[in-house]
Order: C-alpha cells, then sequence, then structure tokens
C-alpha cells in the first residue's frame, strides 16, 4: 500500500473520484483503489458496497468517504415509453380545417365543326367534320336553312365536380351575306359529337355583331359554361328560326383557332 502521505498528495485537488472497492466494508470502511493507488475509504451509513463496486468517494479532510455506488449499465435497452395515438383531450372541439379551392382554366378545340342544311350535314365544300359554320339562308336560294355547329367531344366533362366562373368562344366572321355588321344567335346543343340527322338545340343567347373578316373572343354565359362541365350539353351552334341574317364563320377547316371554348373554373374542396 502507498504510503499515505503519499496518497493524499497524489489525490488532492481531485474533487469526487471513481475508486472501485477491493474488499467489502469491515469496520465501516472499504480498500478501494483510485488513480492506481490504493486508499482506505470509510463508508456512509446504510451503504454497503462488495468487493468489486464502483464508488463515488470525496475527501473530507484527511478522510475519503464513499457516499454512493455507482450501477452497472444494462444489459437490455430500456423500452421507450409509447406516445399517445392522438393528442390528449383538452375539452375542445378541434377546429374545422378550412376548404381548399383550387382555379384554373380549360380550352377546348372543337372535335368537328359542321353545318346542316336540307336534313343532311353539308360536304360540298370543306369536309363534313371541318366545314365552315353558316346562320341562315342565302338570299333567292332553293337549299334550306343553315345551322352550324361545334362539338367539344368529352373534354368539357374532365371539369365535372367543377364551378364554371366564365366560358368564352373565338369566333371570326368570313365572306358572306352583306358586309354591315351582323349579330350571330348562339344555341347550345346536346350532342358532344355530330349526330346523323339534326342537331338537338337548346339554350339561345344574342352573340357578337361582326363585320366580315372581324374576329372576336366571346363570354359566354356562365351557365352555359357549366351545362357543358356537367355533361348536359356538348357543343355550340349559330342557328336562327328566320332566313337573316346569312352569316358565315369560320370552322377549324378554315381557322385554326376557330369556335375554341376556354372554360374557367374553381372547385373546392375539404
Amino acid at each position: 500500500m502507498a504510503d499515505w502521505a503519499d496518497t493524499r498528495v497524489s489525490l488532492a485537488g481531485q474533487g469526487t473520484l471513481v475508486a472501485t472497492a477491493t474488499t467489502s466494508v469491515s469496520g465501516g470502511a472499504v480498500l478501494a483503489t483510485a488513480a492506481g493507488i490504493t486508499i482506505t475509504v470509510r463508508v456512509t451509513n446504510g451503504l454497503a458496497p462488495v468487493q468489486g463496486d464502483r464508488l463515488l468517494v470525496a475527501r473530507h479532510g484527511s478522510v475519503y468517504w464513499a457516499y454512493a455506488t455507482i450501477p452497472a449499465p444494462p444489459t437490455v435497452a430500456p423500452t421507450p415509453t409509447a406516445l399517445p395515438d392522438t393528442a390528449p383531450d383538452t375539452g375542445d372541439s378541434a377546429p374545422t380545417p378550412k376548404p381548399k379551392t383550387t382555379t384554373g382554366t380549360l380550352t377546348c378545340v372543337p372535335t368537328a365543326t359542321a353545318c346542316y342544311r336540307d336534313s343532311s350535314w353539308r360536304s360540298d365544300g370543306d369536309p363534313t367534320n371541318s366545314f365552315d359554320l353558316y346562320q341562315g339562308r342565302y338570299g333567292g336560294s332553293s337549299y334550306g336553312r343553315n345551322t352550324g355547329c361545334a362539338f367539344y367531344g368529352s373534354k368539357p366533362h374532365t371539369l365535372n365536380g367543377a364551378t364554371c366562373t366564365k366560358a368564352t368562344v373565338k369566333l371570326k366572321r368570313l365572306s358572306a351575306g352583306d358586309f354591315a355588321a351582323r349579330a350571330v344567335t348562339l344555341r347550345l346543343v346536346s350532342q358532344t359529337s355530330r349526330p346523323g340527322g339534326a342537331p338537338t338545340l337548346n339554350e339561345s343567347s344574342s352573340g357578337p355583331s361582326l363585320k366580315i373578316n372581324d374576329s372576336t373572343t366571346f363570354t359566354l354565359p356562365t351557365s352555359w359554361g357549366q351545362a357543358l362541365i356537367d355533361g348536359t350539353r356538348g357543343g355550340i351552334a349559330i342557328a336562327i328560326s328566320s332566313d337573316s341574317p346569312y352569316i358565315h364563320l369560320a370552322g377549324r377547316g378554315s381557322w385554326s383557332a376557330a369556335m375554341t371554348l376556354t372554360i374557367s373554373w374553381r372547385r373546392t374542396s375539404s
């Protein structure tokens, strides 16, 4: 064993020490090693270390006191405390989630433009499904009254469930009839594609007044855009119950933008 004076000098100023008991308690003390030095350590009341225990040792005056043992590390990792699946009930109702609103525009190029006259679809100029749109009857003609149509297929219905906020259509007047500005009469059509017989005409609205070679983007009734979204209507026509004004509008064979429909929409979800 090291000289007691040497032990005090070697361990002085180290504060709390970690020592290992080399004997069990006898006479209120144990032998222990700390920093390679064997020292006599008194134990506090209630502490009963055995050989091999690691001790927390404090020096008081010239006496070393063991005041606690350091337990061995666990051999099995502790099980973490499970968190509750839900937040604790505070007694208050959860706030109602704010609805999410999405907006956008959908552009629908007609799948066909056609003109119905004398119980058949005209093919005396452009192909039947790319024909220009005519309204009324050419003065003095023995042919019947014209109904020009644009069909949009199923594309507007891809917005099913959305709300129409605006609907527009592109129109261009070509040479026919007189040169003064004349207004077309717009109709909604039931069919989404050209039927074998006459188109089914529904709602009516006054369209723009155009001179020959004028073009415009015309705003339709919002309800028309909604009907196209909902699928209850599938096309737009120009038609009147009289012979005049006789008007000629471009179909998709004459103008790439002819009868292009644009629907602005809004959809709200929780």
